[in-house]
C-alpha cells in the first residue's frame, strides 16, 4: 500500500510546466503531473510503477545497473541530486537531466522525493548538422559536464583528439546556456598572424593600416551577448596570448586604430588537442592564460572509447550525406567498421562513409566499399594482450593500468577517480600500493 499524496501537493505538482513525479523511498511513483504523462506516460497508469522500469526499462534500480541513481543519492545525503540519464520518452531514447529534491515534513524528515526531467539534445530547426549523437557512458559523462557548466559564465576548455566534435560540443553548451538566443561565433586560431588576429578579434577603423579602406567590427563585437569559440587555442603564438589574456582580464578592447574602449560581453569556450599543461611547463603557453581559460575542462572521448555509439553515428551521418536514398549497412560492413581504431575519430568516420557512398552502386554498403587508413591511432601503452603471448594476473594488469592512467590523465585525482568508477579514497590507496612495490 503506497502513501496517499495530499491534494494540495498534487495540485502544486500539476502547476509546473516541466515533467515531474513524486516518489517514495522504494522507487515507486506516487503521482505524476500532466507534463510527465505526456512525455513518459503513454496513456497508462503510472501510480505504483517503479521509476526505473518506466524510464530505463530496467528490472532493477538504475544504481544496481551501473548508473548513478539520483533518488539513492538524495536518500543517502538528504540533499538535492542531479544526474544525466538516457530515458525512454515519447520521442524514443533521449538524454534527460534528472533533478531529485527531497520533500520534507515539518520535522525535517523526507516523506517524498520530487523528480524533474529536462530533455537536452533535441535539435532546433535547421540545427541537425550540429546535433550530438551518442548514448554510451563516456559520451553521457561528457554531456553531463557540458550541461552543468552551460548555466554558468565560467570559461570552458574542451580537450580531446582532433575529430572528436569539439565545435559541436561548444554549440551544445551555447544552446543550453542563457546566452542561447545571442550569436555563436567561432575562430580557428591555427596560423593566425598578429595583425590578422587583432583584426579578426577586435576589428579596425578606416585607415588603421594599409588596405583598411573601411571600418570593420571584430568577432568580439559581433558576438556581443553570446559565445565566442576559439578552436585550437593551443596554436596561438606567445606574442598573441597576452592580447587574449588582456581581453579576458579587463573585459574591454579597442579596434585597431580606435581610441574609445569598448566593453566585451561574451562567454568563452576554447578547444585544443594539445597538452596545454605540458606547453606551460615548456614555456610555450602562458600560465596565467592557461588558468584563465581552464576554469572548467571537459575531456571529449575518442571514438574508440565509445564504439557502442558507432551504429547510431553511421545511421546519422549516412542520412546527412545522402538524405534521398535509404542506405543500408551490411552486417559485415558494420563489423569491419567496428574493428577499426578510427585515429581521426568521427571526422574520419564521416570521410570513410562519404567515399563509400561514391563507390557504392546500390543501396547497401559492403566492406569492399570502405577505404580504412591503416595508420595507427594514438593508442595508450596498455594494449590488448594476445592470450598466446602473455597470461598476467588481473591484479598486475590493474596496477599497470593505474600507473598509465595516473601518468596520462590531465585532470585532478578526484576526476580521475570518477572516470575509473571508484572513490577518491580507493584511488589514493591503490596508488600508494603501486608506489610501495
Amino acid at each position: 500500500m503506497h502513501a496517499k499524496v495530499p491534494n494540495d501537493l498534487l495540485n502544486l505538482l500539476d502547476s509546473f510546466p516541466d515533467p515531474k513525479i513524486l516518489l517514495d523511498g522504494q522507487y515507486h511513483i506516487l503521482a505524476a503531473n500532466n507534463a510527465y504523462r505526456r512525455e513518459f506516460g503513454h496513456d497508462r497508469k503510472l501510480e505504483g510503477q517503479y521509476c526505473y522500469a518506466l524510464s530505463h526499462h530496467y528490472d532493477k534500480p538504475c544504481d544496481q545497473a551501473g548508473e548513478t541513481c539520483p533518488l539513492r543519492a538524495s536518500m543517502e545525503s538528504g540533499e538535492p541530486s542531479r544526474v544525466l540519464h538516457v530515458h525512454h520518452t515519447s520521442a524514443g531514447r533521449d538524454h534527460v537531466e534528472v533533478e531529485m529534491v527531497p520533500v520534507k515534513n515539518g520535522a525535517g524528515k523526507a516523506v517524498y522525493y520530487m523528480e524533474t526531467m529536462h530533455t537536452l539534445l533535441r535539435a532546433r530547426d535547421g540545427a541537425r548538422e550540429r546535433e550530438l549523437v551518442g548514448y554510451s557512458r563516456p559520451f553521457n559523462r561528457m554531456l553531463e559536464l557540458a550541461k552543468r557548466v552551460a548555466a554558468h559564465e565560467s570559461s570552458v576548455l574542451l580537450l580531446g583528439e582532433s575529430g572528436t566534435g569539439k565545435e559541436l560540443v561548444a554549440h551544445a553548451i551555447h544552446n543550453m546556456s542563457p546566452r542561447a538566443s545571442a550569436p555563436f561565433v567561432a575562430l580557428e586560431c591555427s596560423g593566425l598572424t598578429e595583425t590578422l588576429f587583432e583584426s579578426e578579434m577586435f576589428g579596425h577603423e578606416k585607415g588603421a593600416f594599409t588596405g583598411a579602406v573601411g571600418s570593420k567590427i571584430g568577432l568580439v563585437e559581433a558576438v556581443r551577448g553570446g559565445t565566442l569559440f576559439l578552436d585550437e587555442v593551443g596554436d596561438i603564438p606567445l606574442s598573441l596570448q597576452v592580447k587574449l589574456l588582456r581581453l579576458m582580464e579587463a573585459g574591454t578592447y579597442r579596434r585597431i586604430g580606435g581610441v574609445e574602449p569598448l566593453r566585451a560581453d561574451f562567454r568563452l569556450v576554447a578547444a585544443t588537442h594539445r597538452d596545454l599543461a605540458e606547453m606551460v611547463r615548456e614555456g610555450t603557453f602562458r600560465q596565467d592564460l592557461y588558468f584563465r581559460i581552464n576554469v572548467f575542462p571537459i575531456q571529449l572521448p575518442p571514438l574508440r572509447e565509445r564504439m557502442e555509439d558507432l551504429p547510431m553515428l553511421v545511421d546519422t551521418l549516412l542520412a546527412r550525406l545522402d538524405p534521398v536514398r535509404k542506405i543500408k549497412l551490411s552486417k559485415e560492413a558494420l563489423d569491419r567498421l567496428m574493428q577499426h581504431d578510427f585515429p581521426g575519430n568521427v571526422r574520419e568516420l564521416r570521410n570513410v562513409l562519404e567515399r563509400a557512398l561514391i563507390m557504392m552502386d546500390g543501396n547497401t554498403l559492403q566492406p569492399h566499399h570502405f577505404y580504412l587508413d591503416t595508420m595507427k591511432g594514438r593508442r595508450s601503452d596498455i594494449t590488448a594482450t594476445n592470450p598466446s603471448e602473455e597470461i598476467a594476473p588481473l591484479a598486475s594488469l590493474e596496477k599497470r593500468y593505474l600507473n598509465w592512467a595516473a601518468a596520462n590523465f590531465e585532470g585532478d585525482r578526484k576526476t580521475l577517480a570518477e572516470r575509473l568508477g571508484i572513490s577518491e579514497r580507493t584511488l589514493y590507496r591503490k596508488l600508494r600500493e603501486v608506489e610501495s612495490e
